[in-house]
């Protein structure tokens, strides 16, 4: 038996990073899932991996804008037709920008916020009520270590995550009693491309870049190391299936101690 056995999970931004690694678990688990994602060949091929290894009915793929309201209507309409029902959310999909707040562009700014705050507001009004036909369930928004903190150069990214804690805290207030739980992650640095770049390179030294992430954040966590996305999806899981069932409008902090404060060895 699996923690999510006849469950049907749509997860954002979902073809690579914490999303596919919460797809992959989430299928290890018993779910069916729907890998949303603009990333349309790393998706599908995600999903034919999933197909091989657990069979050809666990998952779909569909491209979605999470920005986009007509994307989302057509990924719960891809969602239903496939699987019947969607009892289960992971608002994963973000992006991340660097720039001091004096000279971030609004439309750099806009689109910080188009992906990472209207996409999760977007996505739990498009699925909540899919979620209560379907008799309950869960919304997991992704938010961040700096949702809880400041963190210098990452204004616009900041401020849609401590916006996204803001969602998750009404959602879970309005939609209690209609049984949906609804709840955040807050990863501090983890192991993908928005951190480590060099993942986005055919032609870069992963060892190299990998090495130099480690030794940075050896010196700066108490834990002393970068986070692994397979942590954060198991976070994910927690909040998504039956362990966590008395938990909702929570945040969960998986940053290796980083909010806790900065090591001084």
């Amino acid at each position: 038996m699996g923690k999510l056995d006849g469950r049907v999970v749509l997860v954002t931004g979902a073809a690579r990073g914490q999303g596919e690694q919460e797809a992959r678990l989430f299928v290890a688990e018993g779910a069916r899932v729907v890998v949303a994602d603009v990333l349309v060949e790393q998706g599908e091929a995600l999903v034919k991996e999933l197909g091989e290894e657990f069979g050809a009915d666990v998952a779909r793929f569909v491209r979605l804008d999470v920005g986009d309201e007509g994307d989302w209507a057509v990924a719960v309409a891809v969602a239903k037709d496939a699987f019947g029902k969607i009892d289960g959310l992971v608002n994963n999909a973000g992006i991340l920008r660097f720039n001091e707040l004096v000279n971030t562009p609004l439309a750099e700014f806009e689109q910080v916020v188009r992906v990472n705050m209207t996409g999760a507001f977007l996505g739990i009004r498009a699925v909540a009520p899919e979620i209560e036909a379907a008799g309950g369930g869960t919304i997991v928004n992704t938010s961040s270590y700096t949702g809880l903190t400041g963190m210098p150069l990452v204004g616009a990214y900041a401020a849609t995550k401590h916006a996204v804690l803001g969602l998750t805290r009404v959602a879970a207030m309005e939609l209690a009693g209609k049984g949906i739980r609804v709840n955040a992650v807050c990863p501090g640095a983890v192991d993908t491309a928005m951190t480590n770049p060099a993942l986005l390179d055919p032609d870069a030294d992963l060892t190299t870049s990998s090495a130099a992430l480690e030794a940075y954040y050896r010196g700066l966590l108490p834990m002393g190391r970068i986070g692994r996305p397979e942590e954060v999806a198991a976070l994910v899981l927690f909040l998504t299936c039956d362990d966590s069932s008395y938990i909702t409008g929570q945040p969960f902090v998986v940053d290796g101690g980083w909010l806790a404060g900065v090591s001084p060895f």
